[in-house]
């Protein structure tokens, strides 16, 4: 039974994974002909893309470069970059070039054709990449929640951590910028049509990259459903009472001691869902109007009353 679940997991996991690939894919096509560069390997090689006059699809130019990149992670890391990260770029790669319509049998797609595409490009720019970037960072956030990775910077990121001590985040950062403006200045220096000057599009670019950190963020910590409460009474049994019975909510009683006055009393924490906050202040209002209640957002709860999510 047990290697039953185990395969289902994997099974949705990968899927989760697939699906993430192709929404991110879908962001990054959007923006290659509008010169927005994403950073990590896709934004290297739309640099490429351009330095070869487009010889070379985008996604292959991204596989490529993504192999050397995997072998180095293999040999300084062992297996932390393994089947998930290769599966990760590979599939990337394939959903870029099916979806500008650079794969054999597939070149009716080209998504940067499409009169959606066009009009934005022409009339809202700041709109196109901010929904490019929303895709791509939705993308990401699904990969990265189901334990996935498309290779690129995250590698030599790790390995940056493992030899140097330098934080991943950090040097995502470092390396996603010096890769932002190396490949605006190839646009600059090929002579290529650009919608704006070279700052404008390094600027747009950070943008970008904010945007879809942001999304990648709230997709993994998930959005506010939730809220704990943390209340502070000396009716600790009389309001525990009416949690459990008017929102069939559990409690736990913490002990503490009080600074101000030096006794020691308990500390209530429940856990509400964010519809049931009026309620609860309704609650302890009405048993002890003294009552000192202090409420956090929450991202995640397991357990019973609450659904896990994804």
């Amino acid at each position: 039974m047990k290697k039953i679940q185990i395969s289902k997991n994997a099974i949705k996991e990968y899927t989760i994974i697939t699906i993430g690939s192709a929404v991110m894919s879908l962001g990054i096509a959007m923006l290659v002909d509008v010169f927005i560069v994403p950073g990590g390997a896709s934004g290297l090689s739309m640099a490429f893309y351009y330095i070869f006059d487009g010889a070379l699809p985008i996604g292959l130019l991204k596989w490529i470069i993504n192999i050397p990149l995997f072998i180095w992670g293999l040999i300084v890391l062992g297996n932390q970059f393994g089947w998930r990260t290769f599966y990760g770029f590979t599939t990337t790669s394939i959903f870029l070039d099916m979806f500008r319509g650079a794969l054999p049998g597939l070149s009716f797609i080209r998504i940067q054709d499409t009169e959606f595409i066009k009009e934005l490009a022409t009339n809202d720019f700041i709109f196109l990449i901010l929904v490019a970037s929303m895709l791509m960072g939705v993308g990401l956030g699904l990969i990265f929640k189901f334990k996935g990775t498309t290779g690129g910077s995250d590698i030599p990121a790790a390995i940056f951590q493992k030899k140097y001590g330098i934080m991943p985040g950090k040097a995502i950062i470092y390396i996603d910028f010096f890769i932002i403006i190396m490949a605006c200045f190839i646009f600059h220096f090929k002579g290529l049509q650009l919608p704006s000057s070279i700052i404008t599009l390094i600027l747009y670019a950070l943008l970008s990259l904010f945007v879809t950190g942001y999304i990648i963020d709230t997709i993994i910590a998930g959005f506010d459903y939730a809220r704990q409460a943390l209340i502070i009474t000396d009716k600790t049994n009389e309001v525990v009472d009416a949690i459990c019975k008017e929102l069939s909510r559990g409690a736990t009683a913490i002990k503490a001691r009080g600074i101000y006055r030096n006794i020691d009393k308990e500390i209530i924490l429940t856990v509400v869902s964010i519809k049931e906050i009026p309620r609860l202040n309704d609650i302890v209002k009405k048993t002890d109007p003294d009552a000192f209640m202090i409420t956090n957002n929450i991202h995640e709860v397991m357990g019973e009353g609450f659904k896990r999510r994804i």
